[in-house]
Order: C-alpha cells, then structure tokens, then sequence
C-alpha cells in the first residue's frame, strides 16, 4: 500500500485561485492572464525564478464559493504568451500536490503560502489488486474515449503505468463535478483515488449505456419527423428504466399518470371497477397518436373523479332542522313541514336499520311551484343546510339539448357527462340536495326534449340504476333530494309533473313581508348600502306601506328593492349633509324619499275615481306567472242607432274565456226575465266585453261569474261593490263551478285591499291553505249561483238610476 512521501521541506509559494476549477498533478492546462490574481501570481512566480533560477512555481488552489480548499497543486509555468482567443495566457503543468499551511511574504501582488508536498509513494512492482483496478480502469476510459471517438488520447492512456498519474488522469473527464474533482484532489492515497474514478466513470458508462439502449428502443418504433411522437416514446422508456434501476413497478413514474393503478387503488362499485378496468387495457393497447385514448383519459378522469362512495351524514336533530329554516326562511310552512317529515321519517328508518330497501334508499323529489321572489331558490340552501348535506344548483332556464341532461355520446368531439353527473361531480357526495332551478323553462327542438330526459333523473322508482350517455354505468341517484322551481304549473309536461311532490308557494301575507323586510331584507340592504345597523331604522308602519302601497307582487323583490333605494337616498342625503345619522325613517317619510305610492286600494281612492264608479265594471280575480293578481271586467252596449249586433271582446283573450263570455250572455239572455234584467236590448244592440292591459294574454274560465256580474250591472244599472272581487266559472243554467289557485286570488284580494271575495262553494276547502291573518280580513261568500253572486256584488239602485240605466251605461 502506498505511504506518504517523508520529504516535509515547507515551499513558499505564490497562489494561482481557480474559481469553481480543479487542475490535478499530470494535468497540464492554459490559464487567461486576463484575470488579476492569475496575471499576479504567474508575475510574481517568474520574479522569484529570475532570483532563484529554475523555472516559475505557482501553488494552483481550487477556490469554491469564495472559500479556498485545504490541498492544492504546485505547478509549472511552461510557456507565457496569447491563447487561440488572442488573450494573454500562460501554459501550466500540475505537478504534485501541497498541503496548505501558513501565509507568507515573497516579491510581487500575489499571496504567499507556505505548503508542504504530500504526494504518495507508490511501490514497485503493484500488488495485485492495485494491478486489477489499473487494469479496470483503463478498460473503462478506453470505452468512453472509443464512444466519444478520442482514438488517440486511448493510446496515451494506456502507455499511463504509474497508478497515481492515471487516477488523476481522471481530471480531464468533462463528467466530473468540481466537488467530485475537489475529492480526487485531497484523497492522497493513489489507490482509493483510482476506485472512486473507476466508480464514477463506470455510473457514467451506465447512464450512457441507458441513454444509447432508450434512444435505439425509440427509433424502431418511430418516424424521424415525428417529434412529439419521439418525445413521448423517451418519455416512457426513461420511466422504465428507472423503474428498473431502482427495483419497483412505478417507482420514478407519476402515479396520477399510471390509470390502471388509479382504478385499483379507487373505492369504486364493482361494475364501475370492471367498466374502468376494460377502457385501461383499452388505453394500453391505443397508440398515442390515435383521438381514442385521448377520449379513454378523459373518461377515466371523469369517473375517477366522481364520489361513487362519498356520503355526508344527515343532521338527525329534527328541531335544530325546524329552527334552520324558520330561521332563514318566514312563512312557506307547507315546505317547512314536507322537510321536517322527510328527516323524521330518515331518523326512524336509520335507527330501525332500514337504509336501503330494493337498492333504493330514500331520497325525496319536491316541485316548488310559486310566483318569482317568494324564496324557492333561496329554499334549497336552507333545506341543504338544515339536512348538513352538500348543495348544487342546476340552472335548466333554456336549455334545449336532451344531452344536456344525458350527456353526449362519447364518439363526440368535445362530450362531456349530463348537468346531473357534473352536479354529483361538483357536490363530492352522492347524496346532496340537488336544485333543478326554472324547470318549467325547460324547452325542445330537434335536438330533442330535455324534459323527457329528467323523467328517469326525477323518478324515485328509477333513478337508482340512471345511465349517462358518456358514462354508460349505472349512477345511483336514490339518495338524492331534488328541488325544482317553477313558476307556471301548466309549463311542466304532465309525466314530469307526476314523478315529483307538488308544493306550492302562493306569495306572502302583508304581515309575512314586514317579517322578511325587517329581519331579512333590511340587515342585508344596510350591509349593501354602507351603513351600521343602529345607524338608520325603518318603522313597522313604513315597512307595512311600502309592501302595501309601493310595492304590489306575491314576493319580495320589488319590496327589497324599495328598501335599497329608500336607504341609498338616505345615504346620499348625509353625505351632502343634508341628513343627521341615526334616523328612525317612518310612514309619513316615505313620499318625501320615495316618492308617492304605486298601488293604492280602490277602497282608499275618491268614490268617483274607483273603476266601479260606473255600471258594468266588476272585480274579478286572477291568477298570472307573478301570482295572483287583480282583475277588471268592463261592458258596455252599443247605440242602436249604429246598427251594432252580437258580442265583442277585447284584450287579448284565449279561447276558453271567449267561451266564458258567450256562455256569460247566453245566461243573462235566457234568464233575464228572472233576474229583471231588460234582456230586449242585448238583442238589438251590440255588446262589447273589454280587459284592461291588453298587452297581457289572459285565459281561463275563472272569470265566467265576473263578467256576467258585469253584464248584470250594466243591464240593470245598478253598481258592483267596490270591496267586492269574486272568483268562478258559469254554467249555462247559472251554476258556479270550481277554479284553481284560490290562495293566490285571495292573498291578491288581500293585498289590493278587497275586504269581500265570492268564490265557489265546492272551492271552500281549499280555504285550509291560505293564512288566517288574511281570512280575519276577507268576508267570504261561498256560493253555488250565479243569483247569489248578483245579491252579493251588485249595490241598491235607487228609481232615478233604473230609469236611466240603460243611457248612462251607453
């Protein structure tokens, strides 16, 4: 083994700094003179030769990251001139290595040091494993200068005997990193300095060998013009080397890339599994420039994504759930109460272990039918959040593509699943409340009916086992509530109407709309319009007349939007410090802000101003996209100078209510001898039926008994009450027969200040459903008869009047 050399004569010498370099002895490199400490050292080594003789010593030291190392390397300046560039140079030649001692002074800028020689003696002849390590070694140099072609540095290398010359033979590698270089340098001892060369140099080999091996895999399988192609192919041949190198399937790879790993390691149903499973060996067998794999990634990605197994745990606490929505929501009690039973009967099935039945748990699918702005989208979020489940909104307003539901075919370019699956994707559990928000708006065209499509999302008996188009498994929807919102009942095809449990929302009581301005609407507004709670206050009576007076609708948008303004006229005023903060805004301020009111009560105008001032004007009542809504009928009979005969109506009428006018005079004619109705003149002279606001279409038997109310006022002369509106289809024998959407007439009634309603007897029970307040201020006559309804609604007409009825109502 070799041992250090026993010469400890100290030399001082000038350093030569190599930044971020290493020169090891037997290396002979140029040097730029341009750099100042090089040029100092290389003056200052040629100054103390021409005293000393001999040729200039220099003390080359690697210097890395500012920070000279301990060991350097004294070499020779065998020639100073220009280098290939033109710059100033100097040719030097490591010679041995110096350990670094203490500073010293000699001529010239440059520093000194004291050093001593630390070369290792190598003996003669080599032992035997020193001999094989040679013999290695130069076996592996010479395979990476043949690769690289550098045939005549092989010979040089071979004619190296002396074991300490051909490790630091190993400087020259382009391979080596500094810190490796900076090794070889300090590691004294010949022979562990020729192993760690032949270790480098043979990971070198090894990686080369791995890059020829990947690089010949490629190019039989691939065209030299495809690049993209080439690059992905190298892609995957790095990853299974490395996944060979370091003794593991996948290791190295990116498991979000390894799909038939995803699918195993996903808690997925069993067919879902085995669908997946099949489009993987699919995706295997695909070539990468074929448009089907990309389609096979995109539908992996989209059921790996989807929680085939997620669920959230329903909040069982029945009466927290109550004071969820009580809280968030006044009134809609009937919703109220179908989510408590809902969650009630949850509760019992869970404890008694009755979870699944039939493979469909129990989910619940609810229409609610209402006017805009009585909270039906607003509801869902408070259903889901008093359930504790996830919510999702759907929008379905105009949408007219069946797959919108479905999902497209995957053969398209561009499919995607149905709004259904994206919502189950985008709550992360199969069981959230899903809202199927304006889904009477729902339309249909070539592309097909996406209504028909909800029929399997919506049916409790079927939406365990519905099937997208894109996914083409079985989704289980059974455990998920759906809402849908509507507006027109008769918009909803029939089949879809039948799947879900009907609850209407009809509008909101005067009271109920204080309750929502004052704890709902107002905090919000305050929040909107920059101001603090305690800063601006809206009295009770306020918030009564702007429900009342300035707004008119079955919701509150309108009414929120007259709070907004109301405080914004307030802010602007402090502002331009013309209002002091706080300020308690009351009744007689409202005009002063405002403005006047839009919708004050017929009761409430001047006598000679109300529509009612005059024969053959009746109130009827009726019911619109926006709830329920007051309406007037007016008759009149034309001169019989003119020549005028038969019936005219006007206003924009469907067909049903035309026939509603015609069965109207068809009755007034054949019993107006009965009723003492001067029926001589409806044969001589031509009778106009009109409704106001002919913009608007209007349909419907329901206003038979107002326009035979009206004919009769006009026939007789006598007034219909003012805070008289009535509500009811005619028979032509005079019977009054059965509407619909009684709770809305008569929350219309109530809000446009009617204090007495007519409505058909068989229709009585439908007055369960609308709020006592109201009933506490309506008088409502039940009838069977027309005769009844003309006792009821028509004012005594005194002799003067009936002996000019018939002039004044013309």
């Amino acid at each position: 083994m070799a041992t250090e050399s026993n010469a400890v004569t100290p030399l001082a010498l000038p350093v030569l700094p190599l930044d971020d370099e290493v020169v090891l002895p037997g290396m002979v490199v140029p040097l730029d003179l341009s750099d100042t400490d090089v040029r100092a050292a290389v003056e200052a080594a040629q100054a103390a030769a021409r005293e000393g003789g001999g040729k200039p010593e220099v003390l080359l030291v690697p210097r890395i990251d500012g920070t000279y190392t301990g060991t350097g390397v004294i070499g020779t300046v065998e020639q100073v001139g220009r280098l290939s560039d033109g710059d100033p140079g100097a040719l030097i030649r490591g010679r041995g290595r110096v350990r670094i001692g203490a500073g010293t002074s000699g001529p010239g800028a440059a520093l000194w040091v004291e050093g001593t020689r630390v070369d290792a003696v190598v003996p003669d002849p080599l032992p035997g494993a020193a001999a094989e390590l040679v013999k290695e070694y130069k076996a592996l140099a010479t395979s990476w200068l043949k690769k690289r072609g550098a045939w005549q540095v092989v010979d040089r290398v071979q004619q190296i005997e002396d074991i300490s010359a051909l490790a630091d033979n190993s400087g020259y590698s382009p391979f080596l990193t500094t810190a490796q270089k900076v090794q070889l340098l300090e590691t004294v001892d010949a022979v562990a300095r020729l192993k760690l060369a032949i270790q480098w140099l043979g990971e070198h080999l090894a990686e080369q060998d791995v890059a020829e091996s990947i690089a010949k895999d490629v190019q039989e399988g691939v065209d030299k013009q495809q690049r993209e192609f080439l690059l992905r192919r190298q892609l995957e041949a790095v990853r299974k080397e490395l996944s060979d190198l370091n003794g593991g399937p996948g290791s190295g790879a990116d498991e979000s890339d390894d799909y038939r790993a995803r699918v195993e390691a996903a808690d997925l149903p069993e067919h879902v599994r085995e669908a997946a499973l099949k489009e993987v060996d699919k995706l295997e067998r695909s070539s990468d420039q074929s448009p089907e794999g990309s389609w096979i990634r995109t539908w992996l990605d989209t059921v790996l994504e989807l929680p085939w197994t997620e669920r959230t745990e329903d909040a069982y606490d029945i009466r927290g759930a109550q004071e969820i929505l009580d809280a968030e929501h006044a009134g809609l009690q009937d919703v109220k109460e179908r989510i408590t039973e809902y969650l009630a009967v949850r509760k019992r099935r869970s404890e008694r272990g009755l979870g699944v039945v039939g493979g469909r748990r129990g989910g619940a699918v609810l229409a609610l039918v209402g006017p805009p702005g009585v909270g039906k989208t607003s509801l869902g979020e408070s259903v889901a959040h008093a359930m504790g489940r996830k919510f999702v909104r759907v929008a379905l307003g105009g949408v007219r593509d069946e797959a919108e539901i479905r999902g497209h075919r995957r053969t398209y370019v561009g499919a995607l699943p149905g709004r259904i699956v994206r919502a189950i994707k985008e709550a992360g559990s199969m069981n959230p409340v899903v809202l199927l928000d304006e889904i009477d708006k729902v339309g249909s065209d070539f592309r097909g009916d996406p209504a028909a499509a909800l029929l399997e999302v919506l049916d409790p008996a079927q939406n365990h086992t519905f099937r997208d188009h894109y996914l083409e498994v079985e989704l289980d929807l059974s455990d998920v509530v759906f809402l849908a919102t509507a507006n027109v009942l008769e918009a909803i095809p029939e089949a879809l109407l039948d799947r879900m449990e009907l609850v209407r929302l009809d509008g909101y009581t005067e009271d109920e709309k204080v309750v929502i301005a004052r704890d709902h609407l107002l905090p919000r507004q305050l929040e909107r319009a920059g101001l603090e709670k305690d800063e601006v206050t809206l009295d009770e009576s306020a918030l009564r007349k702007l429900a009342g007076e300035y707004t008119r609708e079955a919701g509150v948008r309108n009414l929120e939007r007259a709070v907004a303004r109301l405080l914004r006229k307030v802010a602007a005023q402090h502002e331009l410090g013309d209002r002091e903060l706080p300020f308690t805004v009351t009744e007689a301020d409202l005009r002063g802000l405002i403005g006047r009111p839009h919708h004050v009560p017929e009761s409430a105008q001047d006598p000679a101003e109300r529509r009612t001032a005059v024969p053959g004007v009746a109130t009827g009542l009726a019911v619109t996209g926006a709830g329920g809504d007051v309406l007037f009928v007016e008759a009149s009979l034309a001169d019989p100078e003119t020549g005028a005969s038969g019936l005219t109506l006007t206003g924009q009428l469907g067909d049903v209510m035309k026939e509603s006018a015609q069965i109207a005079l068809s009755f007034l004619r054949s019993h107006g001898a009965e009723l003492e109705l001067p029926v001589a003149d409806l044969k001589d002279r031509g009778v106009h039926i009109h409704f106001p606001a002919g913009a608007v279409p209007k349909d419907g038997p329901s206003a038979g008994i107002t326009m035979t109310t009206a004919l009769a006022s006009l026939l007789s002369g006598r007034l219909v009450r003012t805070d008289v509106a009535m509500t009811g289809e005619v028979s032509l024998t005079g019977r009054v027969l059965p509407i619909g959407g009684l709770k809305q007439k008569l929350l219309a009634a109530h809000r446009a200040g009617i204090t007495t309603v007519v409505i058909p007897k068989r229709n009585e029970a439908d007055l369960d459903d609308v709020p006592a307040e109201v009933l506490d201020t309506l008088e409502v006559h039940p009838v069977t008869d027309v005769r009844q309804v003309l006792e009821i609604a028509l004012a005594p007409a005194s002799a003067a009047r009936r002996e000019e009825r018939i002039p004044a109502a013309a």
